[in-house]
């Protein structure tokens, strides 16, 4: 039986991947275990999908880490989240220099712990040099914070004359955004079964393809990838032109 691995067109791949890791409590609960179970299990699916990206020659991979929304989740398992990034970084940090995996990081990191911040830090100086697969992790992040985060930004540029009002368009309002150093997703996949975006890079998914999968994260493999970007390459990509001006 052929995997989708050998279905997919390596000369289309997506250049931008982006993720939304959805299912890591719902899976712990089939499995009779609580939340923090999931949490833990998801880190190997975050593992397993970045060397997969890396190998297949994927350039940028965007996982929806933490949301500004998650900080309304119980205390205790906000602090077992932030506890296992703090691990998880400390123990992969070294893994993805030796992969040639470049790690950046998008998101409010005012509200993280300090531990953690340090631990962001070491692993972004550690990868800077790398120039193969860009992992960014979004974290602490929603896309109407970045978008308000931006306006306040061109704002006090406007009022302090750094930025003339008539300047502003598109391509200036995106180097104010937190992925100004990215391109926009090409693919944006969600696990879980959930059909929303969720506050997630909303400005820069607006010609993105969707990809929904009742596949809880931690499940959540490389066919599993393979099959969304083979579903990806099946569509045509028109960006408001008609078929016949491809």
């Amino acid at each position: 039986m052929s995997s989708y691995k050998d279905k997919i067109d390596k000369t289309l791949l997506p250049k931008h991947i982006a993720i939304i890791m959805d299912g890591n409590g719902r899976w712990a609960k089939k499995q009779g275990k609580d939340r923090s179970y999931g949490h833990q299990y998801g880190v190997e699916s975050v593992r397993k999908i970045t060397e997969s990206a890396a190998k297949l020659g994927i350039e940028y991979l965007t996982l929806y880490t933490f949301s500004t929304e998650n900080w309304n989740r119980p205390a205790q398992e906000v602090q077992a989240l932030m506890s296992l990034l703090a691990y998880a970084l400390e123990k992969e940090t070294d893994v993805l220099k030796q992969n040639n995996v470049r790690l950046r990081i998008i998101g409010d990191l005012s509200q993280m712990p300090d531990d953690v911040t340090a631990a962001l830090n070491r692993s972004v100086e550690v990868t800077a040099g790398c120039s193969g697969l860009t992992l960014v992790l979004a974290l602490s992040y929603s896309s109407r914070w970045e978008i308000v985060n931006a306006v306040r930004q061109i704002v006090k540029d406007v009022q302090n004359d750094v930025l003339s009002v008539d300047t502003i368009d598109v391509e200036k309002f995106e180097t104010y955004l937190n992925t100004k150093d990215f391109p926009d997703p090409d693919l944006l996949i969600r696990t879980g079964g959930e059909v929303r975006i969720s506050n997630f890079l909303l400005w820069q998914s607006a010609y993105s393809e969707l990809y929904f999968t009742d596949e809880y994260w931690p499940e959540f493999r490389e066919d599993s990838l393979c099959k969304a970007i083979y579903e990806y390459q099946q569509r045509e990509r028109r960006f408001g032109k008609i078929s016949e001006q491809l």
